[in-house]
């Protein structure tokens, strides 16, 4: 074999060792795929103040039901009121609420802490559910709020339970809820969310929240307040 033989063939090793360089350097830099992993879990209060949103939402139902019922010349809108208000004492009362009672309130008083807005808190359960019983009734029969004296009444309850429920949970979500997370440390409060969600899916069904979630907004759109675009203020 000759000088420039050799030359030859030893130039064309070079390249296509080059050029193998070159596609495993671009292997190694292309971008891997991403691998899909679960969405962060829901934590033990903001599971509650969740709940608080499907609550919030009701006391809308019960505002605007309200406002046309103080309206003598209109309907009272008998079974969207008792849908909102079977919700309200399934989801919120016989739930929400008794979750606090069971797992919140008590550990905090155990604390020390918050004892005196534990007992406003407990106090306004009690008178909620009160309301909610006294609006069911009002609710029942055929001719269910038809006489202006029980419709009055009925409007006068909404409004009680609106305006105590507003700052009930306001309260709860701003000083109760972060109160009772620095009772834990990471491990406890997550082992804690796990049982609230094993509590819901017993209480409620494996999609007692979202389902929850679903008939609020099905009564909203009943109402025709489930634009969320009218709650706007116009300039005019």
């Amino acid at each position: 074999m000759n000088e420039a033989s050799s030359r030859r063939r030893f130039l064309s090793t070079v390249v296509l060792l080059g050029a193998g360089s070159t596609a495993s350097d671009a292997l190694a830099a292309a971008p891997k795929a991403e691998s899909k992993s679960k969405p962060a879990e829901v934590n033990a209060t903001e599971d509650l103040m969740r709940e608080h949103g499907v609550i919030r939402r009701t006391l809308l139902v019960y505002e605007e039901i309200a406002r046309r019922m103080g309206t003598p010349e209109e309907k009272a809108p008998v079974e969207v009121l008792t849908q909102a208000t079977r919700l309200m004492r399934r989801f919120g009362e016989d739930y929400h609420e008794k979750t606090e009672e069971t797992e919140v309130f008590p550990r905090l008083v155990k604390a020390g802490q918050q004892k005196e807005l534990v007992q406003v808190l407990l106090e306004q359960h009690a008178a909620g559910r009160k309301l909610t019983a006294s609006i069911l009734a009002a609710t029942s029969g055929h001719d269910a709020l038809t006489q202006p004296q029980p419709r009055a009444a009925v409007v006068r309850q909404l409004a009680q339970f609106i305006r105590m429920y507003r700052p009930h949970a306001a309260r709860e979500d701003t000083v109760l809820f972060p109160a009772f997370r620095k009772l834990f440390d990471e491990k406890q409060f997550k082992e804690l969310g796990e049982r609230f969600e094993e509590q819901e899916h017993r209480l409620l069904g494996s999609d007692g929240f979202e389902n929850a979630l679903k008939e609020v907004a099905q009564l909203e759109r009943t109402l025709g307040i489930h634009d969320l675009a009218r709650f706007t203020p116009s300039e005019r």
